[in-house]
Parts: C-alpha cells; structure tokens; sequence
C-alpha cells in the first residue's frame, strides 16, 4: 500500500470573511510556506469588504460586540497549539487570548469612559458620544507575529470600526490563523480582512485609499513620513501605538460627538 501523503495548508488572504488567493496569482515564501502575495486589485477588495461590513458593525449593541469578541478569544484558546505552531510559541497565544478577553470587555464601558455629560451655561442637555471612525488600516508590527497583530486590531475593532490589516511580512502564518480563528467564531466577515504580501508594496496603496478613514502605522520600520503626506490627501487620522494596552489605545479609533439637547422639549 502507498504511504499516505498529507494535505498541506494552503495559506490565503481573508477578505470579506473568505479565503481567496490573490488575484494576481502571486505567492512568497515565509516560514517555509508559500503563502498569497497580496496585490492593489487585493487591497481595495479588502477595503470594499471593510466598508461593506462598517455599517452592521457599527451599529451593533456595544454588548454585542463584546460577545463576538469573547467567541473570537475561545475559538483562539480552541486553537491555541496551532496558534503555537506559528509564532514564538504558548506564552505569546496566551498574551494574544486574554488581550482579546481584556478588549472585549471594554466594548459595553467605552461611552461612561470616554463620553460624557457636559457642563453648559444655558437650558441645555450637552452629551458627548464616541463613535467609530470608519475603516481602519492596520500594518501589524513585524514581531510578535500573534500578538503584535491583536494589538493593533483589537483596539480599533471593538469600537465599531472596521479593518483591513497587513500580516507580519516575515512571519505572516499566524494572521492567517488568526483569520481561521474569526471565522469559526461570529465575527461577521469583512469586519477583519488580512492580507499577506510585501507592506512596502500594500502599505501606499491602503494610505493613499480614500475610503480609509484611518491608519496605523505601529508596525512601519523607519521613516514614515511619505505614507503620512499619501494619508494626508483625504485626512485620514494617523495612528501609533502608544500605550500597549489601554482604553486610550481604543480611543485613538473614535470621533467624539457632541450633542445638544434642550431642556424640557
């Protein structure tokens, strides 16, 4: 009898909650695998999936959203020796889970954190309301693998916003099962696509997009100061990592709305 030969994973992009190859065909290799090579035709379907998944997003209970989150963090915790596998091992699964767990339970407190009652001379009600920004592009930092890519997204997803996020181009294998991992669990798709490729070639193109609203560029080594002046052309926010894990760093992702009501009408 022939020996049995293993079915190998075949490592995709995740764009509007499936798993296609990218349109240009291309591949690299990274962690000894081959893994899609992400083109532009890629970055704006994946940004098309974003701004097609913001509103349902942004307009579910914040509760909501922190269940879905939660479920993320089991299917992790479910998954966690394959997490292992591709990146720098269990204790980094472990920071990855239980940041998801810390951020999901934000979700339901961010209004009586960051909004508020306002102080006003005259017979009116002044509320502050924070609101998500709209679609977020995250380039992840290049380590950790796992963890470095939840940082960065969670803070954005769990006010409502929507994400488009560039893997670790040296080790990109653990966003792709960070991406299984969001699809088993409820996370409705196009609320995180990853995409896998070279960031020099993916990041101008997610910067000069004028249907991104925000972007991230924690993970971009060295000057950044030509993907500021490509953001700068629709004003789009620009954002670091700061703190590494904070209700600031969620913040960082909302607009503030203030509202004026008048007394008694």
């Amino acid at each position: 009898m022939m020996a049995r030969l293993p079915v190998r994973k075949t490592y995709k992009l995740y764009v509007g909650g499936a798993f296609p190859r990218s349109e240009s065909g291309r591949s690299y290799e990274a962690d000894g695998q081959n893994v899609a090579r992400a083109s532009r035709k890629d970055v704006r379907d994946a940004v098309r999936a974003a701004r097609g998944a913001f509103a349902g997003w942004s307009g579910a209970t914040a509760y909501n959203r922190g269940q879905v989150l939660y479920r993320l963090a089991e299917m992790m915790e479910a998954r966690a020796a394959d997490l292992a596998a591709v990146c720098s091992g269990t204790a980094e699964v472990e920071d990855a889970v239980d940041r998801v767990v810390w951020y999901a339970g934000w979700a339901d407190k961010l209004p009586q954190v960051l909004g508020g009652t306002n102080p006003v001379a005259g017979p009116y009600f002044n509320f502050t309301i924070p609101e998500p920004t709209g679609v977020v592009a995250v380039i992840a930092p290049e380590e950790l693998p796992l963890d470095g890519i939840v940082s960065r997204v969670l803070p954005a997803v769990v006010g409502g916003n929507t994400v488009v996020a560039v893997a670790s181009q040296a080790h990109p294998l653990a966003a792709v099962e960070l991406a299984e991992c969001c699809a088993t669990s409820d996370l409705p798709g196009g609320v995180l696509n990853v995409l896998t490729g070279y960031r020099d070639e993916l990041a101008p193109v997610l910067a000069a997009h004028m249907d991104v609203n925000a972007i991230d560029l924690t993970g971009v080594d060295g000057d950044a100061a030509e993907l500021e002046r490509a953001a700068a052309d629709n004003v789009k926010r620009i954002v670091r990592q700061v703190e590494e894990q904070s209700p600031w760093e969620i913040a960082r992702f909302l607009e503030l709305k203030t509202v004026w009501h008048p007394i008694g009408a």
